[in-house]
């Protein structure tokens, strides 16, 4: 290694003698003000002239010829934004590494803002989110409950029955709805008359409750019982507090089903089910059938205990979240919890129905599993808890399976939809779930297998998927037409 490479990546190491002031407006954000002294400047004005010296065009001298001092006069104005940019990535750099705290965003920097001046040092600030800090409760040996349950052939005959709708066929009928039947709408959603949301020929079944993404049917089944094909029904519904659109929470609006058709269901006997998934018996049914409701048994398991233990984790966690934080998690938690069922196996029917309960209150929702997540991680870090490479292998295996798809076209959607990170943080965390029930003592509690259903559900934002509400009219008029306000079609 010659001399000129041991400089150059000497000086490259050099640290900036930063001045820091970090400090704390909550739990969970810092303030930060970073001052970069007048000399650290000019070394890496001057690293950048170095190179730019030897190749630089002068008028009126040769190129790489002119002498520095005419370069830096002439060049300075123009290299700034590139001696900017590298200050402040490598102080933001520096700063990470040198501080004590975590960071869990990028900082809210606006580069723009950021100005090299003239003489005297450079001071830029940062508002960045942060890993709050806090005494790790006690999570070993804790005393909790486990749905338990041996599953009998009458169980495993009953849960077949209940698969004997989700295989049949459906055939339209010149009759009255009943319950359970199943019907084919047009949905339109209204506010103060206009027309917010319309989805059209949806299939649904009739049960009692209709979950909706932003609002709750209930007494669906009441409604539509006794009505007819071209028969159109309506009913005033409250939209979530924590509905997408801003403008209709709390809200309450009306519905309008217009029933297009009835179908009923045609039974199936277990052969044709087992024939229908490819299985050479009945017997062999039942044994898939018996893999599935363990599946499910083990998913109760998980979640009933990590409730458990997320409340005794959780209960002195007192510190506040950022609102800004807890809107993008959410989104993650709605994955994780997702993804967790769909590992489980349950049908995408159960999975949009628990994605529509979580949404009407995520927030809060959010704000629980969020404290969780950081006990969870803080007792990982402590315990060495990692994820391996084939962790990710099982689980992207096992909803391969659950989809009937294969793990390479799993892998690649979850990566295409940035949810690898949630898959990793349900593994992580998942591991140390395990590791608190290791130690923990059980009390043994019914398992209630095949319930019944009550509830069906669709993917539809009644209050639509934006900030839409209509404008009021003026006295005297119409209201002036406001822009993209054409009814919103999931």
């Amino acid at each position: 290694m010659n001399t000129e490479t041991s400089e150059a990546e000497a000086e490259e190491k050099t640290k900036l003698n930063l001045s820091v002031e970090v400090k704390q407006t909550s739990a969970c954000e810092r303030h930060v003000t970073v001052t970069v002294p007048r000399g650290d400047i000019e070394r890496y004005f001057s690293k950048q002239f170095d190179e730019l010296v030897p190749k630089a065009e002068v008028p009126g001298f040769r190129i790489g010829k002119a002498p520095r001092q005419l370069v830096e006069k002439k060049f300075r104005k123009q290299l700034s934004g590139q001696v900017k940019g590298s200050i402040l990535m490598d102080s933001l750099s520096q700063v990470s590494e040198t501080e004590d705290f975590s960071a869990i965003s990028e900082p809210d920097l606006d580069f723009e803002q950021v100005v090299i001046p003239e003489e005297g040092d450079l001071t830029y600030e940062f508002n960045i989110e942060v890993r709050p800090e806090f005494d790790l409760p006690k999570w070993k040996g804790l005393a909790l409950e486990r749905p338990e349950r041996e599953f009998t052939d009458a169980d495993i005959d009953s849960h077949i029955g209940n698969l004997a709708q989700q295989f049949s066929d459906l055939a339209p009928v010149d009759d009255a709805v009943k319950a359970s039947d199943y019907v084919v709408c047009n949905i339109t959603s209204r506010f103060d008359g206009e027309d917010i949301n319309t989805k059209d020929e949806q299939l649904i079944q009739v049960r009692p409750t209709l979950s909706l993404a932003d609002a709750t049917v209930e007494g669906f089944d009441k409604l539509l019982i006794g009505a007819h094909a071209d028969d159109r029904k309506t009913v005033n519904v409250e939209i979530s507090e924590h509905a997408e659109n801003e403008n209709l929470r709390g809200k309450t609006i009306e519905l309008e089903f217009e029933i297009l058709d009835v179908k009923r269901v045609e039974g199936k006997t277990p052969e044709e089910i087992a024939s229908q998934l490819g299985l050479e018996s009945v017997d062999k049914l039942k044994e898939l059938v018996r893999s599935s409701m363990e599946e499910r048994l083990q998913y109760a398991q998980r979640e009933t205990i990590r409730n458990q233990i997320s409340k005794v984790l959780t209960e002195s966690a007192d510190w506040e979240l950022p609102p800004d934080l807890l809107r993008r998690q959410s989104r993650r938690e709605l994955d994780r919890a997702v993804m967790e069922m769909r590992s489980s196996g349950f049908s995408e029917q159960e999975l949009v129905a628990r994605e529509n309960t979580l949404r009407k209150n995520i927030l809060e929702k959010t704000e629980t599993l969020l404290k969780e997540h950081f006990i969870l991680e803080r007792i990982a870090e402590e315990e060495k808890v990692e994820d391996e490479p084939g962790d990710y292998e099982i689980e992207i295996a096992r909803i391969a399976m659950q989809q009937q798809d294969s793990p390479r076209r799993v892998r690649a959607r979850l990566e295409r939809a940035g949810q690898m990170d949630s898959l990793r943080n349900m593994i992580i965390e998942r591991k140390v779930i395990d590791l608190i029930t290791e130690s923990a003592a059980f009390k043994g509690t019914e398992y209630e297998t095949n319930p019944k259903p009550d509830t069906t559900a669709l993917t539809y934002f009644a209050a639509g998927r934006k900030n839409q509400i209509p404008e009021a009219k003026y006295d005297g008029g119409e209201a002036e037409p406001v822009p993209g306000m054409k009814p919103e079609r999931d």
